[in-house]
């Protein structure tokens, strides 16, 4: 699907100096791309790595005038309508604290003074495990300014384990953070972006402000603050032509989302939302699935958008992108993941 997605990209006409001076003149969002990246040129994992050469290719990118590569706490408080940011900004993350994170990808995020966040699960660090970063190492990241977000205590499957595990997990791993940074963070990734409403609830009530999945998607308040989506890089998803349309992709504003909670079991669920009144041009939407299952996209009345699936995800994770062409060759963007018991 993402193939199909980046061919419409390139098939729209090169915008003239007067298109992109309309593109620039969109500003003042609360809005933001999220990239997530894992490993760095390490070949042995290409499910969660990213070739050397297709990270240089993003860094690239990023460095042009037309985008804003922002700290996550720029982003959420745009996000939450408090200080409004540039369009096209950008936010990076990167999950696990992998050795490649500090001794290749640190290095150029420095050099081009390029803020990210990295989530941590603490069990790793505090074993020592052979290929992951140190305490030493992540407390020289927070002297430099990154972001350290929290990932659990051991990285669990989060929706498999009972409540008292899910307070164990936060409650364990924030008092890990107060001990070796000082401070236990307040945002949240869930491991393999996996969660249901009770581990939902359970991370608002340990405080953290945010939390981030890994569905696609454009970061907007309409998601809510606890569901917002990362575009996942690795090496088959890391071209340039992905990379594009992640980064100058729009939101699309919805409500009314369901089924609510993401794990589901009815497979496959009947996947429906309602877009917001403010989403101009209200062109057709048009909705993916992931293992070669073909979708029925129907819109009822003037804003529901209902998905129907022609047969049920395999076990384990599946997702729905669902797209909209926006002003400007861009594309508006909803990602869902559902976990199927």
């Amino acid at each position: 699907m993402y193939y199909i997605l980046a061919l419409l990209f390139f098939l729209f006409p090169t915008m003239s100096h007067s298109q992109e001076n309309k593109t620039r003149e969109i500003d003042n969002v609360n809005y933001a791309s999220v990239i997530m990246y894992h490993r760095f040129g390490d070949s042995r994992y290409p499910s969660t790595n990213i070739k050397k050469e297709q990270f240089l290719d993003h860094i690239k990118e990023l460095l042009k005038s037309k985008y804003n590569v922002v700290d996550i706490n720029d982003a959420l408080q745009a996000i939450k309508n408090i200080r409004l940011i540039k369009d096209k900004s950008v936010v990076i993350t990167i999950d696990d604290a992998y050795s490649s994170v500090y001794n290749y990808a640190w290095p150029i995020f420095k050099k081009y003074n390029l803020p990210f966040t990295l989530f941590v699960s603490t069990d790793v660090i505090d074993n020592k495990t052979p290929g992951y970063m140190s305490w030493e190492e992540i407390r020289i990241l927070r002297d430099h300014g990154v972001t350290i977000g929290s990932q659990t205590k051991s990285h669990p499957h989060m929706y498999k384990i009972n409540k008292q595990k899910i307070i164990n997990e936060l409650t364990i791993s924030n008092q890990r953070f107060i001990d070796e940074i000082g401070s236990k963070p307040k945002i949240f990734a869930y491991p393999y972006g996996e969660y249901n409403l009770e581990v939902l609830e359970q991370v608002k009530l340990q405080g953290f402000t945010a939390a981030f999945g890994q569905h696609s998607g454009v970061a907007h308040r309409s998601l809510g603050l606890y569901e917002l989506p990362r575009f996942a890089m690795n090496e088959k998803y890391g071209g340039m032509d992905r990379f594009l349309l992640a980064v100058n992709a729009l939101p699309m504003p919805v409500s009314d989302i369901s089924p609510r909670d993401p794990v589901v079991s009815k497979n496959p669920p009947s996947y429906g939302f309602t877009l917001s009144e403010l989403i101009e041009p209200k062109n057709a939407v048009k909705c993916f699935a992931n293992n070669g299952l073909k979708t029925e996209t129907n819109r009822l009345g003037k804003n529901r958008i209902e998905v129907r699936l022609s047969g049920p995800f395999l076990k384990g994770r599946g997702r729905i992108n669902c797209t909209m062409a926006g002003k400007n060759n861009r594309w508006r963007w909803l990602g869902r993941q559902f976990i199927i018991k």
